[in-house]
């Protein structure tokens, strides 16, 4: 059984120039609409939503933490710009793993792109939906029923959470008057006021439902549609966020930035995974690299300004909110339109920095929407999904196939799921497919028959830097961090052990890996890639670990099932 049998890079173009010649995919992207396709996938609920509870966990200092991020996937960014100029094909990470790693990790990692893309598309468009409602019941005399904004299975546990607080003697009215029940209250009167046919409440999230369905038919009718769609919506966020910098800089009050770190490197450091999101997104733009004119040259382009013109308003904007109030209040779910709201002379601005986020979130959902039928077009041309996924319309030239079953996937759990979960997930497998992607560039660059790319990271011999970061690392957390250091010291119950278990699998890894380094000269970028992305995986939690692993679990499942069976590689003409 050969399970990392690999697919050599000529196979692969040669795969690919096959089915252009057939019903190849429309070749309408310039270096122009990649860089907006990342712009729209990157600016979305981490501008809009999650910088607010970084902003308070970490205070004016969350701009080091923003800036920590963007090197790190800047290390990563580089990584997927060499390979997608290597491959210009639209499998993105999962058809680099093929090449580096072999078959098997190329399933786990396409599978993985599942959570970062379709799934991830559940948590954006129920996040479209909040922002939504919100809109018209704050503009508009119009209000959308409880019951037609939120999943069942929320409503139904808000109701017996509620039901569970009348019983011991807390009136609905202390309840309702509490902030912080605003969300057990929805889901209250959600269930309580929803109809009912045949004994089952009709309970549905019906704007997300509606955004999915709208996004799903624009990426089927063509990439050209697309991005004209996706080119003016960049246009409308960049512009509102300009103006949200320029004008909220008049109202700054420097005393808010004092203290610049109230709750030191460990309040920082909570802010992780929200910041992350916050540039989950740039990767998508690999994966329309078959409908570019010259992706060996526009692909790193794209992907590399993208990142850049983010994290330049993300760090302005992190400075004018921090500035513009109190760190500490900004523990809210829309804190730029918090902000404004709080002063008088511009409260106007919070009604169109609400349009704004719509559009943002619609954005976002358009750039995942494209990505995750490529990569199942991909999966089925190597024979690992069944042809269906590989079919292109003959008319609009996109995967149709795969493109509506997107949308039934993105559809389906947005009934019932819970979007803090989905979240988190989907966070560990994009962070997963990263450090793949940034190892295989260090794999690649050991083969001494590899093609040259077109498009090389700056090589830099991390022989002696990494061995040098890891002592350095021991050093600054226990001279800085003392209490982080000492909490993963303690030897304490099995329950407070394995929530530390992903941080000491990082400490084993970041060891292993410098003598790596060590005795193999890495490129230092990309090792760098690797290391960050995996340290910002360690502290995700071992809940998320744990169900990362059983989502795999699942997918080899399938992938024995039917994928290795019906490899294209296990036939003779396709064996390298």
């Amino acid at each position: 059984m050969n399970l990392f049998r690999k697919k050599s890079i000529d196979k692969i173009l040669a795969s690919q120039e096959e089915s252009e010649h057939g019903a190849g995919l429309a070749k309408h992207l310039g270096v122009k609409d990649l860089t907006a396709f990342g712009i729209a996938a990157i600016i979305g609920a981490g501008i809009f939503s999650t910088i607010g509870q970084a902003s308070a966990d970490g205070g004016p200092a969350v701009i080091f933490l923003f800036l920590f991020t963007a090197l790190a996937c800047s290390f990563a960014a580089f990584a997927y710009a060499e390979f997608a100029s290597l491959i210009p094909v639209s499998g993105s990470a999962y058809t680099y793993s093929y090449v580096a790693f072999g078959e098997l990790f190329a399933w786990i990692i396409g599978w993985a792109l599942v959570m970062e893309y379709a799934i991830g598309n559940v948590t954006v468009a129920i996040s479209w939906s909040d922002y939504f409602t919100s809109l018209v019941k704050n503009t508009t005399p119009y209000c959308v029923n409880e019951w037609f904004c939120l999943d069942y299975f929320s409503a139904q546990k808000s109701y017996d959470t509620v039901m569970g607080m009348l019983a011991n003697n807390i009136t609905i009215d202390e309840i309702r008057a509490n902030p912080a029940m605003a969300k057990l209250v929805e889901g209250f009167d959600a269930y309580a006021g929803a109809p009912n046919i045949f004994g089952l409440r009709i309970i549905m999230d019906l704007p997300a439902l509606v955004i999915n369905i709208l996004i799903t038919a624009l990426v089927y009718r063509g990439i050209k549609e697309s991005r004209n769609a996706s080119n003016l919506m960049v246009i409308v966020k960049i512009v509102i966020v300009l103006l949200v910098i320029f004008v909220g800089a008049f109202y700054v009050n420097t005393d808010n930035w004092s203290p610049f770190a109230p709750n030191g490197v460990q309040g920082l450091l909570k802010g992780i995974s929200a910041v992350f999101f916050a540039y989950i997104g740039f990767d998508a733009i690999s994966t329309t690299a078959e409908e570019c004119r010259n992706p060996q040259r526009d692909m790193p382009r794209g992907i590399l300004y993208s990142i850049i013109i983010c994290t330049i308003l993300y760090v302005a904007i992190a400075l004018v909110i921090t500035g513009m109030v109190k760190y500490n209040e900004l523990a809210v779910g829309d804190p730029l339109a918090y902000v404004f709201e709080k002063i008088k002379d511009i409260s106007w601005l919070s009604g169109i920095i609400a349009v704004s986020a719509v559009v943002a979130m619609a954005s976002v959902m358009l750039v995942f929407q494209l990505g995750q039928p490529r990569i199942w077009m991909s999966m089925s041309r190597d024979g690992l999904l069944p042809p269906a996924f590989a079919k292109i319309h003959p008319k609009f030239k996109t995967p149709s196939f795969s493109t509506i079953f997107t949308g039934i996937l993105v559809a389906v759990p947005i009934f019932f799921v819970d979007i803090n979960f989905v979240t988190n997930i989907c966070s560990a497998g994009t962070l997963f497919a990263f450090c793949l992607v940034c190892a295989g560039v260090l794999k690649l660059r050991m083969n001494p028959n590899a093609p040259p790319s077109k498009f090389k990271t700056p090589f830099i011999n991390s022989k002696y830097i990494m061995p040098f970061l890891f002592v350095l690392s021991f050093v600054l957390l226990y001279t800085l961090g003392k209490e982080t250091f000492d909490y993963y010291c303690k030897w304490e119950s099995f329950s407070a052990f394995k929530s530390k278990i992903p941080v000491y699998i990082f400490i084993i890894g970041f060891a292993i890996f410098s003598g790596m380094c060590f005795k193999y000269s890495f490129s230092l970028i990309p090792s760098l890639g690797l290391v960050c992305c995996f340290y910002m995986l360690s502290q995700l939690g071992y809940e998320n670990w744990l169900y990362f692993t059983i989502w795999l679990i699942i997918g080899l499942v399938i992938y024995f099932a039917y994928g290795y069976r019906n490899s294209k590689l296990a036939q003779s003409n396709f064996k390298d």
